[in-house]
């Protein structure tokens, strides 16, 4: 009678308090010019910088020739992992246990990601897409056009796909010129109204990290320093954040706030301090 009276006064546990649980889990796509080594320091190097102690971090590590000279090498072993990329993700989003996938890419990296959701998407597996938590490409190597395909395919992700991107980016300013002068995502400047219209009409993200420092002279890793002040801001990750919305915006020089080209959000960011 005792189990009884205790399991009686114990409170049942919902679906929700299960997902409450759940540990999220990171996923990092490194980019083009990088080994296993270089990849794995970055993803501890993010880690350690910005603790969260309710998410498993893993590593996606694509065949990389690791050298300047590798860049038509590197874009074959991206497209080469593709599918193992969506496998990874159909396997995680399958496992109950855990809370929504997150996922950062850098560069090339990038590309690989937008084509592996493309495929998922593509291949009828869209259950897959709504298990995402944060998308974020940080300084995408991707052809504008291309781009514009590949979240046209996707569709509309909840919450939005979020690009980092800064102007000045030298090393896809070189992947520009190398492509026939074609622009790359991750160069476009967030203060263009232009810009500003496709944001908004595809869907997506666009920040602008310029005003964060980098660690080499192209300002192609500004994403490492303005991890810790974007996982503040764009948190919680689904509709309670104002600022999880689709648009083109700034984040300013102390990295407390997300201005929106024209006017400051400053009440936005507030709400969610």
């Amino acid at each position: 009678m005792a189990t009884e009276n205790t399991l009686e006064a114990a409170p049942a546990r919902t679906a929700e308090d299960d997902a409450d649980h759940r540990k999220t889990v990171g996923i990092f796509v490194h980019g083009y010019n990088t080994n296993f080594p270089e990849a794995l320091f970055r993803l501890a190097q993010l880690t350690v910088d910005n603790p969260d102690p309710v998410s498993h971090t893993l590593l996606f590590s694509w065949p990389s020739d690791g050298a300047l000279s590798g860049y038509v090498a590197d874009k074959d072993g991206a497209t080469f992992s593709r599918d193992q990329l969506a496998a990874l993700l159909k396997n995680l989003t399958s496992d109950q246990r855990l809370g929504d996938i997150d996922i950062a890419a850098h560069s090339m990296g990038c590309w690989l990601t937008m084509e592996s959701l493309r495929q998922l998407r593509l291949s009828g597996q869209s259950k897959v897409l709504s298990r995402l938590g944060s998308v974020i490409l940080a300084a995408p190597d991707i052809d504008l056009d291309v781009f514009q395909s590949q979240v046209e395919a996707i569709g509309p992700l909840n919450p939005p796909l979020t690009v980092l991107a800064s102007p000045d980016d030298r090393a896809l300013s070189l992947s520009n010129r190398l492509g026939g002068d074609r622009a790359r995502v991750g160069n476009l400047d967030a203060r263009d109204p232009r810009i500003q219209t496709l944001a908004q009409s595809e869907k997506f993200q666009l920040i602008d990290i310029s005003s964060m420092s980098a660690t080499d002279s192209l300002n192609h890793d500004r994403f490492v320093g303005a991890a810790a002040s974007l996982q503040k801001l764009l948190t919680p990750q689904k509709s309670q954040n104002p600022l999880r919305k689709a648009g083109a915006f700034v984040l300013d020089a102390a990295a407390s706030v997300l201005e929106v080209p024209g006017r400051i959000g400053r009440a936005a960011a507030e709400n969610v301090q």
